[in-house]
């Protein structure tokens, strides 16, 4: 039995429905090729579909539902569409959006989840995240994680003017991008003992997830055990991609929306 405190899904939808993950969007009004990206995959590839999982870093930054730009109230209107056409999104807070609150998400009709999150689907079962938890060797970063993820600090920030938290998320945007430049990227990718301690936590379950921006289907013998993870892509420049799901298995998939034709 999955611990309970777990969000655990268990979709009642025909057979042979398809779900589609997506995560690191990272859309922001300076890069207008992912948004235009963003708004064709709502049109296209995610009708029709039978779930939708948006795995974290949605947005560039967020700091708070009342600090919401024009872009954000687009993407809330997508999804809304996208919610009341037939196909449920559910949304996993990433290490960019992490302040995304019920104000916005009942707006744009989105089922915010707590990780990791628990699904069964056709047959088989996986356990999805957004992927930092994974990053373990970079020490400085979960301790910077275990900061904003305190109620008490996010509580604290968005009591502040929404000026004071521009300001400071600008700060600390341009102090990770210095960091980051000082780190290996083997330090910013998984530790593998980190998905293995997952893996044998969820047995027979299949880890989905994003973060690391490096696309991939993996797969371990783990304790007699053949085990799958599947790293979804970033979508910087509009050159984006997605998992899906149906009764075929599941598949990594290129938007190709913003490629053009051979």
């Amino acid at each position: 039995m999955l611990p309970a405190f777990l969000s655990i899904l268990s979709a009642n939808f025909p057979m042979h429905r398809t779900l589609l993950f997506i995560s690191d969007l990272h859309l922001s009004t300076t890069d207008l090729p992912t948004f235009e990206a963003f708004k064709q995959f709502m049109q296209t590839c995610a009708r029709g579909a039978h779930g939708l999982y948006v795995l974290g870093d949605l947005f560039e930054y967020w700091i708070g539902d009342d600090g919401a730009d024009a872009l954000a109230e687009e993407v809330a209107e997508a999804f809304k569409e996208l919610v009341e056409s037939g196909t449920p999104v559910y949304l996993i807070h990433g290490n960019r959006d992490f302040l995304i609150g019920e104000t916005w998400a009942k707006q744009a009709k989105v089922t915010l989840l707590s990780e990791p999150v628990c699904i069964e689907h056709e047959g088989q079962m996986a356990v999805l995240c957004h992927g930092d938890t994974f990053c373990t060797d970079d020490v400085s970063y979960q301790q910077f994680r275990a900061l904003v993820r305190n109620p008490d600090w996010q509580a604290a920030f968005l009591a502040r003017p929404l000026p004071d938290r521009q300001a400071e998320v600008l700060r600390i945007r341009m102090a990770s991008q210095a960091a980051k430049q000082e780190k290996s990227s083997e330090i910013m990718d998984v530790n593998l003992d980190s998905v293995v301690e997952m893996l044998r936590r969820f047995p027979d379950h299949q880890l989905i997830h994003g973060h690391t921006h490096r696309p991939a289907h993996h797969q371990y013998d783990l304790d007699l055990q053949h085990r799958s993870r599947w790293v979804l892509p970033d979508w910087y420049g509009g050159q984006g991609g997605y998992l899906q799901w149906n009764e075929k298995g599941i598949t990594l998939k290129e938007t190709n929306i913003n490629k053009p034709p051979i």
